[in-house]
């Protein structure tokens, strides 16, 4: 299948560039509507699942563009390339390029197990992509990625309490386009973008695009001279647009995508104890493995969808069916050292037993050497797989048109089936197990024009939802069943104070299914569950356009609720991934944005964001770090098991700091020299649930920039770039066995790109 699923999209990629090359030109309509000179475009989103003017959304919302998009991935980037641009978003993984973590708001999911749910829901081109391994599907070709933030329960359902990151791709329209890009830079990092469409005859429209992103190995694995790294990143799509009439059309949606490459790589002992900073063991293009496999990593995936729309006689009527499909496996070093047998030399403090367990050290060794904590008792090698993954969604809904009573009502199915597996390579446990959801939704919005300056809008929605967790593993079947029906609903209300500023507010309610957890069960525990988690939000906010509309400016302040919250208790000696649940959490804070035409030449965008979360559970206690090799600053139980009452929420910075400039130079043959920069500040958060110095983070940082020239017709650019500019190395993870490990971000990439366009 994966050969099979690789020729198709390689042979719609050479396709689709040669289209490129012979087809004659005509204009095509910009994805956003193009303003007077220095003006700022108007922003069209579709957060209420109609296209509307981002500045009259009673959501607070932030769309960032194709343009920003392409600069952020330059380097071979993924979404984790997201983290931090947009107000109160944070993205991350310790599986690669596979299985990405969202939160907004603070409130997102730690959880690493492949059946793991998040209260942010991934939407791509209107379908819900539910696994987390669907949630990483590479962005190409995309108009805009649009990030709501707050509860989208009643237009969107359940796993939505923290809000929508949604993909919009371009659709095909009449009007011929094709281009390609192409970059090169540092460690052969290479990536190939293109896409090609227009009219194919009378009504019907296409559009193919391709996406190839390359690394090659660049990390030294010491322990027994291999290499490890690189990737390979495949991905195509193919939309028609079918419209015979004005009252009949049909988008119809295939896609793919063909993965090898290496999962993340934890790094023991590169933080001592008493203190969060990487120490000197670590080297970002060396590590010691004796186990992982190489840490290979791969992946397939192929979906499809239709989405239908009739025009009945002033109401509209849509249906979007949709089929996803995956399969793949990721294998790692999870502790990150070398496990020696009895009887090898034992370095300085550790004791001897039946394996001696120890990890990277300088060769010759340097102080902080000496001080890494005591050994393993075993070696975690671990690979976890999906073995079969199918994912099928039905959306009905009709909607009035637009005026000053408007509404849309409809129903949702959704059906998974997903069979994982978990192996402890080197030892007995071994789980497959097989998760099942079925969820059925109806749903309903209305808004009113109550005069020309007041609209109200309010929706409700019922969801049912069933989990299933089989499985069959030593000493017995597995059976466990979980199942909840919610009902969740929002009020919201925008005020027009002058044709350029708003005022809205807005109350809404969501929740997060009840989740199972089967991932212990390969370390001879019991599968875990927790319940429903219920969220109550309150937000009010501005928007404006300022200065002529030379300038935008948007914010908003929130608070919010969780009841019965879901935590993921992660690691420790033990390496456990249990699901919990907190009686309470609670966040707070404020958003502001803003984008700023200092000039026909100067653009500037600025995003700040400060939130407060904290968890409420006076008995709530987790496990820490293994044998206390880490510094925990809660207190504990009589167990010894941290009281983490009072503690933020994992993963979740107090700010978060976004800012871009872009400055274009016209030369006098009409051509333009270009740069521009963007960076993000991230304010401290804490990686597990506990408060330890080690795992909590300081202020970081990442900067890109981009320079270069574009012809006099717009046609072709070539370019110089770079991201994480000044290298930084920031810990956005750990592994709290009991070696202090933990990883990293991306390492610094320097390269040039060249890009064509045909119109």
């Amino acid at each position: 299948m994966k050969n099979i699923k690789s020729r198709l999209i390689t042979t719609a990629a050479l396709a689709m560039l040669a289209g490129a090359m012979i087809a004659p030109a005509s204009a095509q309509e910009p994805a956003g509507a193009q303003q007077g000179d220095g003006e700022i475009d108007t922003i069209y989103v579709v957060a209420q699942r109609r296209s509307e003017d981002l500045q009259e959304v009673p959501i607070a919302a932030t769309a960032v563009s194709a343009e920003r998009i392409s600069d952020l991935l330059s380097g071979g980037g993924d979404v984790l390339s997201l983290a931090g641009r947009a107000p109160g978003l944070n993205v991350e993984s310790s599986n690669g390029r596979v299985a990405p973590r969202f939160y907004i708001r603070g409130l997102g999911n730690t959880d690493f197990d492949l059946a793991a749910s998040q209260p942010v829901s991934v939407v791509i081109d209107d379908v819900v992509q539910e696994n987390v391994a669907l949630k990483s599907f590479p962005i190409f070709d995309v108009e805009q990625v649009e990030v709501l933030r707050g509860p989208q329960g009643t237009l969107y359902g359940r796993n939505t309490p923290a809000g929508i990151v949604h993909f919009r791709s371009v659709r095909p329209n009449e009007e011929f386009d094709a281009n390609v890009s192409a970059s090169y830079g540092s460690f052969g990092t290479a990536v190939l973008d293109g896409a090609v469409g227009g009219a194919m005859a009378d009504g019907v429209s296409a559009r193919g695009s391709l996406s190839f992103r390359r690394r090659d190995d660049w990390v030294d694995n010491s322990f027994n001279n291999t290499e490890l790294g690189s990737y390979e990143d495949l991905a195509g799509r193919v939309q028609v647009l079918i419209e015979p009439s004005d009252a009949f059309s049909a988008l119809l949606n295939v896609h793919g995508r063909s993965y090898e490459g290496t999962s993340t790589l934890f790094r023991a002992n590169v933080l001592s104890t008493g203190s969060n900073d990487l120490n000197s063991n670590f080297d970002r293009e060396k590590v010691w493995y004796d186990g992982g496999g190489g840490n290979e990593q791969e992946y397939d995936q192929f979906g499809g969808s239709a989405t239908l729309s009739f025009d009945v006689g002033g109401l509209t009527l849509t249906s979007i069916s949709a089929y996803e499909t995956l399969d793949g496996r990721s294998r790692g070093d999870i502790d990150g050292g070398v496990c020696e047998p009895l009887g090898s030399p034992v370095p300085a403090g550790l004791t001897s037993g039946t394996t001696d367990c120890f990890f990277p050290f300088p060769d010759p060794p340097v102080d902080d050497a000496v001080t890494y904590p005591g050994r393993l008792l075993f070696a975690s090698d671990t690979q976890d797989s999906i073995d079969d993954l199918t994912q099928f969604t039905q959306e009905i809904r009709l909607a009035s048109d637009e005026g000053a009573f408007n509404w849309q009502a409809g129903v949702f199915y959704f059906d998974s089936d997903l069979t994982v597996s978990t192996v402890g390579v080197g030892f007995p446990p071994l789980a497959t197990l097989n998760h099942t959801n079925t969820s059925w939704a109806v749903f309903g919005q209305a808004g009113f024009d109550v005069s020309d300056q007041l609209s109200v809008s309010a929706g409700v929605r019922y969801t049912d939802d069933e989990k299933d967790l089989r499985g069959v593993i030593t000493p017995g079947p597995v059976s466990v069943s979980v199942s909840d029906e919610q009902v969740s609903w929002d009020l919201s209300a925008v005020y027009a104070m002058s044709d350029d500023a708003n005022l809205y507010a807005r109350i809404a309610s969501g929740f997060r299914a009840p989740t199972i957890q089967g991932r212990d069960v390969a370390f001879f525990n019991p599968p875990s569950v927790a319940t429903s988690e219920t969220i109550q939000s309150y937000e009010a906010g501005f928007k404006s356009d300022l200065f002529d509309r030379r300038a935008r400016l948007n914010g908003a302040v929130f608070y919010y609720e969780i009841t019965d919250q879901q935590f993921s208790a992660i690691g420790g000696l033990g390496n456990f991934n249990q699901l919990i649940n907190a009686d309470k959490g609670e966040g707070y804070g404020f958003e502001l944005e803003g984008e700023l035409a200092v000039t026909d030449a100067l653009t500037l965008t600025s995003a700040f964001s400060y939130n407060h979360t904290e968890i409420k559970d006076a008995t709530l206690a987790v496990g820490t770090c293994g044998s206390g090799q880490c510094t925990v600053r809660d207190p504990l139980n009589l167990a010894g098991n941290a009281l983490i009452d009072g503690n933020p929420f994992p993963q979740a910075p107090e700010f978060i700091f976004d800012f871009t400039a872009r400055y274009e130079h016209p030369l006098s043959s009409g051509a333009t020299l270009f740069a521009a920069t963007d960076w993000m500040v991230r304010g401290e958060f804490n990686i597990f649930l506990y408060d330890a110095v080690e795992y909590q983070t300081d202020r970081q940082f990442e900067g890109g920039l981009r320079a270069g020239y574009r012809s006099a017709d717009g046609r072709w650019e070539a370019a110089v770039f770079g991201r994480n500019i000044t290298d930084e190395e920031n810990v956005i993870g750990g592994i709290d066995f009991n070696n202090n490990t933990a990883f990293v971000n991306e390492p610094r990439v320097v390269g040039v790109s060249l890009s064509a366009r045909m119109n």
